[in-house]
């Protein structure tokens, strides 16, 4: 069986997670950077790629050398996706959607209900009205490219989500813990769609990992109420907004103490770091690590980084991993 394997990836202002589940299935939540000019610019890529996460900058500036979620997932082998998760419709999440679904063909398409509409502002600059286009056509049901589209809320049980089509768990091991109907409801109203932003909660032996897309104040209110047991102590946090500092409280955090927190490639002026910081709780950015992979095992979580002369700050001895390309870092034990 397939070690259960989790992709942070450095993709700049923007979000993109891969797991490989232990079941031999792979779950992408959110895309961005996703490019496929032609096949002579995809090789350039790739060349490009390689040498970056081989760490030669010798900084951690690696928000200077974001990945394409296309060329970082052909050189690890994984060629479909059986599940890609929309946190919500905002182009830092689904940047590049067309060009993925063209080549990894998801059979799964988990999208939230909405009306957001975006029609204008694309010439000259860094997103494609094509990603929009194709995104709404799927929301909209005009053309679902392959693909079930599934509008889920929360909680969201049942086969291939949280076990196996005999009722075994962990099947491929994701529970929707947000939005609820609500939350939904209330986002439509008010325009701001981010409290309709999917969380996802990910269990791979006895670690627990936190998606927390762009969720804000009004989320958390409800996973604390309906969840706190599910998010009490978690092994792992993907930071709500990429690790923004994004006027809201950070309460939530005093039940989650994640022993682990993923920053993305915001601004460090824009990140919160005292949130953190004055909590005692430890993170990790892109920009320091590029992208960062774990694997999970009854040992714990294995980190690796894909930039070298930071994984050497945490393990002198960072050995390279051929088969996940970037150099290990340390084992945290898990807290189950």
């Amino acid at each position: 069986m397939p070690t259960p394997t989790l992709h942070f990836l450095n993709v700049g202002e923007g979000d993109c997670s891969i797991i490989q589940h232990g079941s031999g299935h792979v779950s992408v939540i959110d895309v961005c950077r996703a490019r496929i000019e032609n096949l002579q610019e995809m090789q350039k890529g790739l060349s490009s790629l390689r040498a970056a996460e081989r760490g030669i900058y010798g900084n951690f500036n690696q928000k200077r050398h974001p990945v394409n979620p296309i060329a970082y997932m052909a050189t690890r082998g994984i060629s479909s996706v059986f599940r890609f998760i929309l946190s919500h419709p905002d182009m830092d999440h689904l940047d590049g959607i067309a060009d993925f679904f063209e080549i990894f063909e998801p059979t799964n398409f988990y999208d939230i209900d909405n009306t957001i509409e975006k029609d204008s502002g694309w010439s000259g600059g860094r997103y494609r009205e094509e990603d929009w286009t194709f995104y709404k056509d799927m929301r909209d049901g005009i053309d679902a490219h392959g693909a079930k589209r599934l509008t889920l809320h929360a909680p969201a049980l049942g086969a291939y989500r949280t076990q196996d089509w005999d009722g075994n768990p962990p099947g491929d091991a994701i529970t929707i813990l947000a939005p609820s109907p609500g939350l939904v409801t209330a986002a439509e109203e008010c325009g701001d769609w981010n409290d309709c932003s999917y969380v996802v909660l990910y269990r791979a032996h006895k670690c627990n990992v936190v998606f927390g897309g762009d969720s804000h104040d009004g989320t958390w209110e409800y996973i604390l109420n309906r969840f706190p047991d599910e998010v009490a102590d978690v092994d792992l946090l993907i930071a709500p907004h990429h690790g923004r500092d994004s006027e809201r409280s950070y309460d939530f955090l005093d039940t989650l103490k994640p022993r682990l927190t993923f920053f993305g490639s915001a601004r460090s002026e824009h990140l919160a770091y005292a949130a953190w910081q004055s909590r005692g709780l430890r993170f990790i950015t892109n920009n320091q690590a590029g992208s960062m992979i774990v694997q999970f095992d009854k040992a714990g979580m294995h980190l690796h980084a894909t930039h070298k002369a930071f994984a050497e700050k945490l393990n002198t001895d960072a050995v390279y991993d051929e088969e996940l390309q970037a150099y290990y870092c340390e084992t945290l034990p898990s807290s189950g």
